[in-house]
């Protein structure tokens, strides 16, 4: 069960290049991403999305040639 979550964070930390154009379609793409991840791995969904959101945001604006 602890590879799965390994899995998933690492599928879930690809995925989160697929950023969005503006800071809004950042958050709603990585709170997604982030919730989702949290589904499958049994933690808060809450709290799945809103790291997922501020991480796809810090993510994009550092790197805003790779989204």
């Amino acid at each position: 069960m602890a590879v799965q979550k390994w899995i998933i964070a690492g599928a879930t930390a690809l995925a989160l290049g697929a950023c969005g154009d503006t800071i809004s379609e950042q958050a709603l793409a990585g709170g997604a991403i982030g919730a989702g991840a949290a589904v499958v791995t049994s933690g808060s969904v809450a709290t799945g999305a809103v790291v997922g959101a501020a991480g796809n945001i810090v993510y994009c604006e550092l790197n805003p040639g790779k989204c």
